[in-house]
């Protein structure tokens, strides 16, 4: 059976989807059957990070309510045969999903993919309720800057239903140069959140030029600071041991 993992941040612009995407696609590499799941109704952004962008004619509303199957919904990368994405509705049309139609769901992506990677919407809304209601383990992003370690630990009170092991951080968007004039640490940002940290991501101007060219940053042009985080975590979601990125 697969696992389900939630990526959710407490406020915009941690960089959540681009590490959905990114982690998505390492494990894909890594010879895993992976389908990311777009849950942020009305503001979806996974289909461009993943350079699917207007694949997608179905989505987890459809899957959800029985309008059509896994298996219609889903849209295949056409370079990377074992990644996969469920995009979400542009609008919500008729009743929201439940929690229980979301399980039912996620039920039987776990029987089809090794993992899910589940883009929530940032804040704790609806959305984000939806998210981590059925998934199997959490991962919460940020970065290192005061107010976004804040929204993080508000984050994680909204997740006790999580036991211990199931919860994680990643910190992104990390400069060096930054941290050493805040006077913080990666240590300080597991402090505030309260979480064993799972990785860090460097800030990486390629990021942003591999979404406007439509294309996951690993399989862009030329190695990256980034796309080595993203390796490191897939390795540490299969089970395996690394050491933490260096942040140069």
């Amino acid at each position: 059976m697969g696992q389900c993992i939630a990526v959710v941040s407490g406020k915009g612009g941690t960089g959540k989807t681009s590490f959905t995407a990114g982690v998505g696609a390492a494990l894909a590499l890594a010879g895993r059957r992976v389908l990311c799941v777009d849950c942020d109704i009305g503001l979806r952004n996974l289909d461009l990070a993943l350079g699917l962008s207007d694949r997608a004619l179905m989505d987890f509303t459809d899957v959800a309510q029985g309008r059509c199957s896994l298996d219609t919904a889903v849209v295949t990368h056409s370079r990377l045969p074992g990644l996969a994405l469920l995009t979400a509705p542009l609008r919500m049309r008729g009743r929201a999903v439940t929690a229980g139609e979301m399980r039912k769901l996620l039920a039987q992506v776990r029987s089809q993919y090794d993992f899910c990677l589940l883009d929530a919407p940032a804040g704790l809304g609806e959305g984000f309720l939806l998210a981590t209601a059925a998934a199997d383990r959490c991962v919460v992003v940020t970065t290192a800057d005061a107010s976004s370690l804040r929204d993080a630990q508000h984050t994680v009170m909204e997740l006790n239903h999580f036991g211990p092991g199931k919860l994680h951080l990643v910190v992104n968007r990390v400069r060096k140069k930054l941290l050493r004039s805040m006077h913080a640490t990666i240590d300080d940002a597991m402090d505030r959140a309260g979480l064993p940290l799972l990785g860090v991501i460097p800030e990486d101007d390629a990021l942003p030029l591999a979404l406007n060219q439509g294309t996951p940053v690993l399989l862009a042009s030329g190695a990256c600071p980034a796309s080595a985080a993203y390796r490191n975590i897939a390795i540490r979601l299969q089970g395996g041991k690394v050491p933490l990125l260096r942040i140069k």
